[in-house]
């Protein structure tokens, strides 16, 4: 497993490999001593082409999260929501599919999200603290002042991520 640093401070990619043999494929997804981080909830997802999920954060209790797909190709777009960081405010995309087997680790003070590119998409996120719901709250995934470059205009999203707030009233709350 080889660690690639990004410009974003404690925001690193991890190359893994597929060993593909007769029966499938085998990947290691995340080893401890390697990314550094105690994973101590791991959820999964499954997502359509043209799901968009966030973009998200904990308020409170942040969390530092490590991605990997297990099928299909997705778009994880970051925004560093740190103000003291020399990133805050940018915002880092990058492919992660079964194919080019990497993964992503975000640390704690990040908006995240990410679109579905394949019919399906299986996600797999090692958190480094436990959900908690009360703090949860999403900014919307086409905020102006974000910039980010979506290769959709028309997503799927769910009802609570339509009603998201600017990224400017998130600033302003915290």
């Amino acid at each position: 497993m080889k660690i690639v640093k990004t410009d974003f401070k404690e925001l690193l990619i991890f190359e893994s490999k597929n060993f593909y043999d007769n029966r499938g494929y085998f990947r290691e997804l995340a080893i401890e001593k390697i990314i550094k981080k105690k994973l101590v909830f791991t959820v999964v997802s499954k997502s359509k082409k043209n799901v968009l999920r966030g973009l998200h954060i904990q308020r409170n209790n942040m969390q530092g999260k490590y991605l990997s797909v297990v099928k299909g190709k997705i778009l994880d777009v970051v925004v560093d929501c740190r103000k003291n960081s020399k990133t805050f405010g940018k915002n880092y995309k990058i492919l992660l599919s079964q194919k080019n087997s990497k993964s992503i680790y975000i640390p704690p003070g990040f908006l995240h999200g990410f679109l579905g590119l394949e019919n399906e998409n299986i996600v797999i996120y090692g958190c480094t603290k436990y959900r908690h719901k009360n703090s949860e709250i999403g900014v919307m995934w086409n905020d102006p002042d974000l910039d980010i470059n979506w290769p959709t205009k028309k997503p799927i999203t769910s009802i609570r991520d339509k009603h998201n707030i600017s990224y400017k009233k998130f600033l302003e709350s915290k």
